[in-house]
């Protein structure tokens, strides 16, 4: 026979729901530095392709 399962404290709850909330404002952090970097021109670890590039194929 079915048996209800227990129900979740809300303590419980609330743990998880801050640790997912806390790594994605970590990644949003992480992607806005990116982009920042990107656009300064100071990455030296992310490979994109120029402008410059694009004008010498033509």
């Amino acid at each position: 026979m079915a048996v209800p399962k227990k129900k979740t404290s809300k303590g419980k709850r609330d743990q998880r729901r801050a640790h997912w909330k806390r790594v994605a404002t970590m990644q949003a952090q992480k992607a806005l530095s990116q982009g920042k970097s990107v656009l300064t021109g100071r990455s030296s670890s992310f490979v994109y392709p120029s402008d410059e590039d694009e004008d010498d194929d033509e």
